[in-house]
């Protein structure tokens, strides 16, 4: 049985700002009616700001951590909070957990918008999981990962995106691992609010199974 944990989670409420009025972090607007900064954006997250984001803002914590809150062309009511690299092996991550973990309590009731469940591995990725993905998927390489794609899906999955990568060579670990992240999003996950999370684990880790053919236990935050 292998170990699943949440690596990315994004948080999506019309209010999300509200949990940040303290002295502990900062709103930087890159993006709105009047303000666009896109140099500021592609050097914080190393990404171009794309067309479908109406705005953007980066919450900047008093740790020195940097995250993206992004409104939607297609829901423009709503915000969206990206915790991204929550089970790395350094200090961002932990940091990260910390912020997460000190905010639990507050946001049960709000949307969980995409999840990344990610398993490690020590060396490779078993080559029977390659091969199971392989039977409905094709896989490409961009850069140093590899996504595994369906026809139908070409770039883009609005259930879930599934990736293996070096995550020794990702963060300069000395011993060899690689991880296989399933990124599970907003039509599968349909609107699951964080305190009822845990309940969609059982049919995540299926659908892991069925796809990749690993037996997989997905640990709560």
């Amino acid at each position: 049985m292998q170990r699943g944990v949440i690596d990315s989670m994004n948080i999506s409420s019309p209010h999300l700002e509200d949990y940040f009025f303290s002295d502990d972090y900062v709103i930087q607007i890159i993006k709105n009616h009047s303000i666009f900064e896109p140099k500021i954006w592609l050097q914080t997250f190393k990404k171009s700001l794309t067309r479908n984001i109406v705005e953007a803002k980066i919450l900047h914590t008093s740790t020195g951590l940097m995250l993206p809150i992004k409104r939607y062309a297609i829901s423009p009511h709503k915000q969206t909070l990206e915790f991204a690299g929550l089970q790395g092996y350094n200090d961002k991550s932990k940091l990260l957990s910390e912020l997460l973990n000190g905010l639990l309590e507050h946001i049960q009731n709000e949307t969980v918008a995409r999840l990344d469940i990610a398993i490690d591995y020590k060396g490779k990725v078993p080559k029977k999981v390659i091969k199971k993905l392989c039977e409905d998927r094709e896989p490409f390489r961009y850069w140093n990962t590899t996504y595994y794609k369906t026809a139908k899906e070409k770039k883009s999955n609005t259930r879930l995106n599934i990736k293996t990568y070096s995550k020794s060579k990702k963060e300069n670990l000395s011993d060899d691992m690689e991880r296989i992240e399933f990124s599970f999003t907003s039509q599968y996950l349909q609107n699951t609010t964080v305190k009822n999370l845990d309940k969609l684990f059982q049919k995540m880790e299926k659908t892991i199974k069925r796809f990749s053919g690993i037996e997989v236990k997905i640990l709560s935050l």
